[in-house]
C-alpha cells in the first residue's frame, strides 16, 4: 500500500506513523534559540526567499533526485507531489528504500565520484556527521533554519533534521477497550499466534524499540513474546498493514496502517521511539539550486504546517493537538535513536543477540521487491544514473 497525502493527514490526527510513510511528527518547543554558523539562505521573507530559489532551480534544469528512507515504493510521493504542486516546473526523482540501502549507494557514488542523488533524508542517523567529518555533505542552511530544534540540527549547517517519525502500537479495530497497551499487555494468552512485527534485526529503529524494552524488562520479556509465536516481516509498512486481517490483532515497533482494519496509540507507561528523520544536501549533487530549493522548501513554515505529513521539526509550529511536548513524554527520548546508532559496535551486538530469539531475516527488500534499483537509481523503478 502506498502511503498518500490523505493518509498522511490521517496519521497526524492519530498521532503515530513511521518510517513506512506514517510518522509522528514531536516538537520541542522548549529547544534553545541560538545561531547556527551556516550558509544563509538570502535575505527577505521565506516566500521571498522560495521564489528566487525556484527561479535557480528552473535555471538550472528543473530536475531533483531525492533518496528518501522507507520501506515500500512511493511511501514519499506526498512530499514530491507537495512539493510539484507549488513548483510546477520541477521534476523531482523520488527513490524509497531502506535508509541502510540508501547510505551505502550514496557511499558508493561518492568513491566512484558518480554522484546521482541530491538530497536524501534517512533514518541512519550516524550518517551524517560522518559525512560531514569525510567532506561528502553541502554546508547549507535552508529557510527556516533558524526556527529549527537546536538539537537536531548541526551547529555548522550540514544537516539538519527534517521531520520526527515514531512507533508505537497498532491494534485491531475490532479488539475495542481489550486491545494492548503496554508492552506487557502484549503477553497475554489470548494474543498467542495473533502478534505480527517487524525484524528488529533488519531495522535499527525496531531493534532500538526492542532494545528499550529488554533494558527495562530483562531478556525475560523477549523469551516471553517469542512463546506469544509471533509472525516476522520485513518492512514496518507491512507488519503495520497485516494487523486486523485473518488472525492478526496486534502489533508495536511500527507507524500504523490506514486499512480502516487497526487503530495507532502510544504506550502511556513502556517505552516507544521516535526520531528526527535528517536531511542534507550531497556537497556532489549535480543539480545544487534545486536542492536548495528543496530544502527550504521541506522546513518552510507553510511545508512543516501543511504538507510534510507530520509534526514540525520547527520550535514555531505547534504540535498536533492533543499531543505533548516531545520532550514531556517520560518514556520516550526523541534523541535516544541518535545515540543508540552511534555506537555501532554495541548496536551490533546487540542485534546479532536479538537474532538469536527472532531468528534470519526472510523475505525480499519490500521497498524494492525487484531488485531494480541497484547502484545509482534516479526513478523508484530503477532507472540508473
Amino acid at each position: 500500500m502506498k502511503a498518500t497525502r490523505r493518509t498522511l493527514i490521517g496519521a497526524v490526527a492519530l498521532g503515530v506513523m513511521g518510517t513506512s510513510g506514517m510518522a509522528v511528527a514531536l516538537a520541542d518547543t522548549s529547544g534553545a534559540r541560538g545561531g547556527a554558523r551556516g550558509v544563509h539562505t538570502t535575505g527577505g521573507g521565506e516566500e521571498e526567499q522560495l521564489r528566487k530559489l525556484y527561479a535557480a532551480a528552473v535555471a538550472e534544469g528543473g530536475t531533483l533526485t531525492v533518496y528518501a528512507g522507507g520501506d515500500k515504493p512511493g511511501q514519499a510521493d506526498y512530499l514530491r507531489d507537495a512539493f510539484v504542486k507549488k513548483f510546477p516546473k520541477m521534476k523531482v526523482n523520488m527513490v524509497v528504500d531502506f535508509s541502510k540501502n540508501h547510505d551505502a549507494r550514496i557511499d558508493d557514488q561518492i568513491s566512484r565520484k558518480k554522484v546521482v542523488v541530491d538530497v536524501t533524508h534517512l533514518q541512519t542517523l550516524d550518517d551524517f556527521p560522518r559525512w560531514k567529518r569525510e567532506g561528502a555533505l553541502e554546508r547549507y542552511r535552508p529557510v527556516g533554519w533558524d526556527q529549527v530544534y537546536d538539537q537536531v540540527k548541526d551547529p555548522d549547517g550540514y544537516f539538519t533534521g527534517a521531520l520526527f517519525y515514531a512507533f508505537g502500537n497498532v491494534t485491531a479495530t475490532r479488539l475495542g477497550d481489550e486491545a494492548p497497551v503496554e508492552a506487557e499487555d502484549f503477553l497475554r494468552p489470548e494474543f498467542k499466534n495473533k502478534l505480527v512485527f517487524t525484524y528488529p534485526n533488519d531495522d535499527d529503529a525496531v531493534l532500538y524499540y526492542f532494545k528499550q524494552l529488554t533494558d527495562r524488562y530483562g531478556f525475560a520479556y523477549l523469551k516471553k513474546l517469542m512463546a506469544q509465536n509471533p509472525k516476522f516481516v520485513r518492512g514496518t509498512q507491512d507488519s503495520a498493514d497485516l494487523v486486523g486481517t485473518g488472525d492478526y490483532v496486534a502489533n508495536f515497533g511500527s507507524g500504523g496502517s490506514f486499512s480502516g482494519r487497526s487503530v495507532t496509540s502510544l504506550p502511556r507507561q513502556s517505552p516507544w521511539v521516535a526520531w528526527p528523520q535528517t536531511a542534507a544536501i550531497l556537497k556532489a549533487a549535480p543539480h545544487k539550486a534545486a536542492a536548495k530549493l528543496y530544502m527550504s522548501w521541506l522546513l518552510s513554515k507553510e511545508a512543516q504546517r501543511n504538507d510534510i505529513g507530520t509534526w514540525s521539526a520547527r520550535k514555531d509550529v505547534a504540535p498536533p493537538a492533543g499531543r505533548k511536548n516531545i520532550f514531556d513524554y517520560a518514556r520516550m527520548n526523541p534523541l535516544g535513536l541518535r545515540d543508540f546508532m552511534s555506537d555501532r559496535t554495541a548496536l551490533d551486538r546487540y542485534k546479532a543477540r536479538v537474532g538469536l530469539y527472532v531468528g534470519d531475516v526472510r523475505g525480499v527488500n519490500p521497498a524494492d521487491p525487484d531488485g531494480v534499483l541497484g547502484l545509482a537509481p534516479i526513478s523508484q523503478d530503477g532507472r540508473q544514473g
